[in-house]
């Protein structure tokens, strides 16, 4: 089983820019389906006048500590270096939340 943290803002959707996020959505997978588990709050790690702040960024990694990878429609290339440097797996995707878990548990993604 692999957990999963989404960016969403409407739980049906991954249509958020990680550095937008105000929350994720968590999800166990298995080779039988997937469940969603809980949200949790997150301080968007990019505010637009300030800039990212990577202290911001650890603190969603360790909200996320048990996450196998994380879904994002967006991340910029800096963000992206920073989280995968410290061993976290992101992908950008779209599309329903369904669907996107369906893809990644019948293609052995995670």
């Amino acid at each position: 089983m692999s957990r999963i943290a989404v960016a969403s803002t409407n739980g049906h959707s991954i249509d958020e820019h990680f550095g937008h996020a105000k929350f994720f959505r968590v999800y166990d997978i298995s080779e039988d389906g997937f469940e969603y588990k809980e949200v949790r709050d997150a301080v968007a790690a990019c505010q637009h006048s300030l800039g990212h702040d990577t202290t911001r960024f650890d603190r969603i990694i360790e909200l996320l500590n048990d996450c196998d990878a994380v879904l994002v429609q967006k991340i910029g290339e800096g963000a992206a270096a920073y989280l995968i440097e410290r061993g976290v797996r992101v992908f950008e995707v779209s599309g329903s939340i369904d669907a996107v878990l369906d893809k990644f548990i019948r293609d052995k993604i995670i």
